[in-house]
C-alpha cells in the first residue's frame, strides 16, 4: 500500500488494528473507507474485518457494543470527540452469508476463515477491497482498483445475483455513483432496470437514508434521471414519474417533471441544505392533479396547498422525521407567496413571516429563486424580488427603540412617581440615547438611578434632551435601513 495512505489512516483505527494483530487475530481495513483513502476522499466510517469470533473481539477491548446479528462489534473510542468518524470502529468477523430469501438479510450468517471469502459477498468492486494492517498489503480479487481508476460502479460477480441478495443495492448503485462522480458499468445497470421491483421488499426507511444521500450529492437531479431510466424512480417516488410531460405556460421552458429536477440542481448548485432541496424537488409536484387547459394554456389554481398535501404523504410513507416533513410542506405551501412590492405593505410581509416562521423564511426566498433558475429565467433574482427579500429584512431587523431598554414607562411611574405625560417619553428617549453610545449602560439599576437624576432636570431641558435622543435614534435606524436597501441594489 501507498505509505501515504497509510498516514491517512486515523491512529485510533491503527490502534485498534494493532490490538487484534497482537492478539494473534488477523485485521484488514475494508468497505468504503478502502475506497475512500484510495480516492483520497475523507470518510466517516472505519471498518475492519477478522478472523475473530464476536466474543474474541469483546473479550480484547473495554469498551464495545454488540447488538446485532451480522457479528459486528463496534469498538467505542473514548478520548475521541463526539462528531469524530472514529468514535466507533466497526470490526466484524469474516462472513459467509447463505441465500437472501426476502432480498433484504441473510437467511443465516457463518464466519468465513479467509478474507477473500468475505471480499466475494460484498456489493460492488470498488467497496470489495481490503487492507491487511500487518504488512499494509492490497487485496483486490475483482479489480476493484482498476474500476476506480476508470470510474465505474460494477458489481461483484454475477449482478442479478448482488441485486436480489440486498434489494437497496439497486439503489445503492445508483447513489454511490453520484456522490463519486462515476459511471454506472454496462452489465450492471442492465442488472439494475431487471431488478428494479426488488426495491418494493425493501423498508421505507432505508430507502429515505439512500434518498437524502442521493440529495446531498454535487448531481442529484441526473442522478434521478438515471433512476427513472432504469425503471428505479417508480418505485421510490412515483409521484414524480407523474409530473413527467404535464406541460406548463409558456414561461416555462420544461414540463412539470424537468422543471422539478432543475429546480432540486439549481438549490444543489448554490450548496443549499438537503431539506431544502427535497423541498425544491416538489415544490410543483401538486401540479398534475390541479392542471386545467385553459385556452393556449394550462392554469394549475391551488397546486401549492394540493402539492403541501402530496408532499406530506410521500414523506410520511418513507418516514421522514416530523420537523423535516412540517418544515418542507411549509416551503411547498407557500412558495407562491405573492411578491410584488410595488401593491403589498410591510404588514403584508410580516404575515408571510408569521406563515412560515422565521427559521424558514430565508428558505422560502431560495426555494424562489431556484424555482426561477428551474424556468430558465434569465434573471434568478430581478428587483421586485430582491426589494422583497429588503423588505422582509427590515421586518427582521427589529431596529433599536425605547422597547429594547432594561425598564419601561410603568416602571418610571411605579418605581420613580413620576406622572404619565410627556416627561415619561422624554425621560426613556434620553436614556436610550446614553444605551445607544454604552450599551453596557442597558441594566435596570443604573437606569433608574439615571431616569431619577434626569427628571430633576429642568422640563424644557429635559424635553430637549428627549428630542435630541430621538433624532438620534431616527437617524440610527435610517441608516440601517440604507444599508439594507444598499445590500440587494435598490433605492
Amino acid at each position: 500500500m501507498d505509505e501515504n495512505l497509510n498516514q491517512n489512516i486515523p491512529q485510533p483505527v491503527l490502534d485498534v488494528a494493532k490490538n487484534l494483530l497482537d492478539n494473534n487475530f488477523q485485521a484488514y481495513l475494508v468497505g468504503g473507507c478502502v475506497r475512500d483513502l484510495l480516492l483520497k476522499r475523507s470518510s466517516k466510517d472505519w471498518d475492519l474485518t477478522t478472523d475473530a469470533a464476536p466474543e474474541q473481539i469483546i473479550e480484547i477491548f473495554p469498551h464495545t457494543y454488540y447488538e446485532n446479528s451480522f457479528g459486528t462489534v463496534g469498538i467505542v473510542i473514548d478520548e475521541a470527540e463526539e462528531d469524530a468518524p472514529w468514535k466507533v470502529i466497526e470490526i466484524t468477523p469474516f462472513r459467509v452469508e447463505s441465500e437472501y430469501s426476502d432480498s433484504r438479510r441473510p437467511d443465516r450468517v457463518e464466519w468465513g476463515r479467509t478474507i477473500e471469502e468475505d471480499l466475494a459477498r460484498r456489493d460492488f468492486t470498488v467497496n470489495a477491497i481490503a487492507i491487511n494492517m500487518a504488512d499494509q498489503t492490497r487485496i483486490d480479487p475483482f479489480d476493484g482498483l482498476k474500476d476506480i481508476h476508470s470510474g465505474l460502479i460494477r458489481a461483484v460477480r454475477d449482478p442479478d445475483e448482488r441485486f436480489n441478495e440486498d434489494g437497496l443495492r439497486v439503489l445503492r448503485a445508483i447513489r454511490l455513483q453520484a456522490e463519486l462522480n462515476f459511471a454506472l458499468e454496462q452489465n450492471t445497470a442492465r442488472a439494475i432496470e431487471r431488478n428494479a421491483s426488488v426495491l418494493e421488499k425493501i423498508s421505507a426507511e432505508r430507502i429515505r437514508d439512500e434518498l437524502i444521500r442521493i440529495l446531498k450529492s454535487p448531481r442529484p437531479a441526473e442522478t434521478l434521471e438515471t433512476a427513472s431510466r432504469l425503471e428505479v424512480l417508480k418505485y421510490i417516488l412515483p409521484e414524480l414519474e407523474q409530473a413527467r410531460g404535464v406541460k406548463q405556460p409558456q414561461a416555462h421552458k420544461h414540463d412539470v417533471y424537468n422543471h422539478l429536477l432543475y429546480t432540486l440542481q439549481a438549490a444543489a448548485d448554490k450548496n443549499w441544505s438537503w431539506e431544502l432541496r427535497l423541498a425544491a424537488l416538489f415544490h410543483d409536484i401538486g401540479k398534475p392533479p390541479t392542471q386545467r387547459k385553459q385556452g393556449n394554456s394550462y392554469t394549475f389554481y391551488g397546486h401549492d396547498v394540493v402539492g403541501a398535501k402530496i408532499t406530506k404523504k410521500i414523506l410520511n410513507r418513507l418516514k421522514f422525521p416530523k420537523d423535516t416533513v412540517s418544515r418542507v410542506t411549509t416551503l411547498i405551501r407557500w412558495h407562491m407567496f405573492f411578491a410584488d412590492t410595488e401593491e403589498i405593505t410591510h404588514s403584508a410581509v410580516r404575515r408571510m413571516i408569521k406563515n412560515v416562521g422565521q427559521d424558514n423564511i430565508w428558505d422560502l426566498m431560495n426555494l424562489r429563486i431556484a424555482d426561477r433558475v428551474g424556468m430558465g429565467r434569465p434573471k434568478e433574482e430581478p428587483y421586485r424580488f430582491r426589494k422583497y427579500q429588503a423588505m422582509i429584512e427590515e421586518v427582521m431587523s427589529d431596529p433599536v427603540s425605547i422597547k429594547n431598554l432594561a425598564i419601561d414607562g410603568n416602571n418610571l411611574i411605579q418605581e420613580l412617581n413620576l406622572k404619565p405625560g410627556p416627561l415619561i417619553g422624554n425621560l426613556l428617549h434620553a436614556l436610550l440615547d446614553e444605551v445607544l453610545e454604552d450599551p453596557q449602560l442597558n441594566n435596570r439599576e443604573y437606569l433608574l438611578k439615571r431616569a431619577q437624576e434626569l427628571s430633576h432636570m429642568n422640563p424644557r431641558q429635559l424635553e430637549l434632551l428627549g428630542k435630541a435622543g430621538k433624532e438620534n435614534l431616527d437617524q440610527t435606524q435610517q441608516a440601517e435601513l440604507e444599508q439594507i436597501r444598499k445590500k440587494y441594489g435598490i433605492k
